[in-house]
């Protein structure tokens, strides 16, 4: 058997939907763990909407997530003239012929299949037609001449066998009128220059496939093996479509969900290995298999890929933690300033605390980061009078410390509650608003220990807080 090899080929149409994503992952885990390649097709044969910064972001989505594909990326357009060639071949064998129809009359079978409420089929007026019968003014297409008698199986190896009758698969076109090859001849065509084994799609393309294994018999190449994996739906039961909030990577990396627990989210989408969750990226090539992967549509499900991303959290060493943290900043915050960084480092055990996204740790230790304090003019107005006299008590007894631990401030909180009348939030609250801004936030002494004893004292004399 040859070498495994797999690919993915999208069109840089628009940013790349997670359900491309999965798709892309399953292949490459698939050639990875048959110890094969894994191949990146860029299908940019559509000109008008193609763009070379869709290209640049599928690319860099694919490797934010860990997939890299081997060799140079494979590009379609630069493939035109061989696929145009294949036609021509199909054209002379007699696996092809050059329909005459104007536009009016498939737009009339069309309107007729409409009105009779049946799918329409081209109805193969110029399948044995004599060429000279020919209107001189048409340009032809050049359609592909289905079977029409018996069935086809497609020996799937997800969907087991699925047979369908020929007579449902219509002449298809493989050359426009302007000389340009369409997607079933170009895929068919590309998928044998580039050696491919094995193709793992959506099994909206079923039908595609059946059309592609008559192009493959019809030109005697040997036919891959094909999977067709069940599609990605809403948590509705919708098919997931690039027109739903968060269907690109990019609304993912955003709210900070990091690369591994998505990886790991869309590899459990739709595929199982006995009752195990969390796999490593060594785990998912070892125990990748195309078996494990289920019949039924998966729903995207946000709440699940929140829960992945809190345990990644809590579980990858604090350094790695605070790596992403910092890349995350940079992208799509602000860059946290270099004498921020040791301070926020040593405070992750208790920011990421209760934290699903790589935002709720930002968002956490806000405060740290900002040089002043932005306080939340609601919040203010909760240090009353004796909330100002309990910041001013505590700042003077505060001023001689000489080292910051709990153990150090417990006493000076205990003695605020014991000589004011209060208790632990009337003291805690008012010191946790003149120092973050807001009233909600890490515990208070996390907060004192993370900031240090030079900016607590600065902070404690705002004079926003009278």
């Amino acid at each position: 058997m040859s070498k495994v090899a797999t690919r993915f080929a999208p069109s840089p149409t628009g940013a790349l939907h997670i359900g491309g994503v999965r798709t892309a992952l399953f292949n490459w885990l698939y050639s990875k763990n048959q110890k094969g390649t894994f191949h990146l097709r860029i299908e940019d044969t559509d000109k008008e909407r193609s763009k070379e910064e869709h290209k640049i972001q599928i690319i860099k989505s694919l490797n934010w997530l860990g997939i890299k594909h081997d060799g140079e990326e494979y590009i379609q357009s630069s493939k035109i003239n061989e696929h145009v060639k294949i036609a021509n071949e199909l054209l002379k064998k007699g696996y092809a012929y050059k329909c005459y129809c104007s536009p009016e009359e498939i737009e009339e079978q069309k309107k007729r299949a409409r009105q009779k409420k049946i799918p329409y089929i081209y109805n193969r007026k110029w399948r044995d037609a004599e060429e000279k019968d020919a209107p001189k003014e048409i340009k032809p297409v050049i359609r592909f001449k289905s079977k029409i008698e018996g069935s086809s199986i497609l020996k799937d190896l997800v969907q087991g066998d699925i047979e369908i009758e020929n007579i449902t698969i219509e002449d298809f076109i493989i050359l426009r009128n302007d000389g340009t090859p369409t997607y079933n001849l170009s895929a068919t065509v590309d998928d044998h220059e580039m050696g491919m084994t094995h193709i793992i799609r959506g099994d909206d393309h079923k039908i595609n496939t059946f059309k592609q294994i008559q192009i493959y018999e019809a030109m005697n190449w040997d036919l891959p093996e094909f999977a067709h994996i069940p599609l990605i739906h809403t948590i509705e039961g919708k098919k997931l479509s690039k027109r739903d909030n968060a269907s690109t990577l990019d609304d993912y990396s955003k709210i900070g969900i990091m690369p591994d627990a998505l990886r790991n989210y869309l590899l459990r989408l739709g595929w199982s290995f006995e009752d195990k969750e969390i796999f490593t990226l060594d785990e998912s090539i070892k125990y990748f298999n195309i078996e494990g992967i289920g019949k039924s549509p998966s729903k995207l499900d946000m709440s699940r890929i929140l829960s992945m991303n809190e345990h990644y959290i809590k579980n990858i060493s604090e350094n790695d933690l605070f790596n992403q943290l910092d890349e995350y900043c940079k992208l799509y915050k602000s860059e946290i300033n270099s004498d921020k960084k040791d301070k926020i480092k040593k405070s992750l055990t208790f920011l990421k605390n209760k934290a699903k996204t790589l935002e709720d740790i930002y968002n956490n230790c806000r405060y740290i980061i900002a040089d002043e304090v932005n306080f939340n003019q609601d919040d203010i107005k909760l240090i009353d009078d004796k909330g100002k006299k309990v910041i001013s008590d505590f700042s003077n007894k505060f001023s001689n410390l000489y080292e910051l631990s709990k153990e150090t401030l417990e006493p000076i909180v205990n003695e605020l509650i014991k000589s004011h009348d209060t208790n632990f939030k009337g003291v805690g609250q008012p010191l946790r608003i003149a120092l973050t801004g807001s009233k909600f936030g890490p515990g208070i002494y996390d907060v004192i220990i993370s900031l240090g004893k030079e900016e607590v004292a600065k902070r404690l004399v705002n004079k926003k807080l009278g």
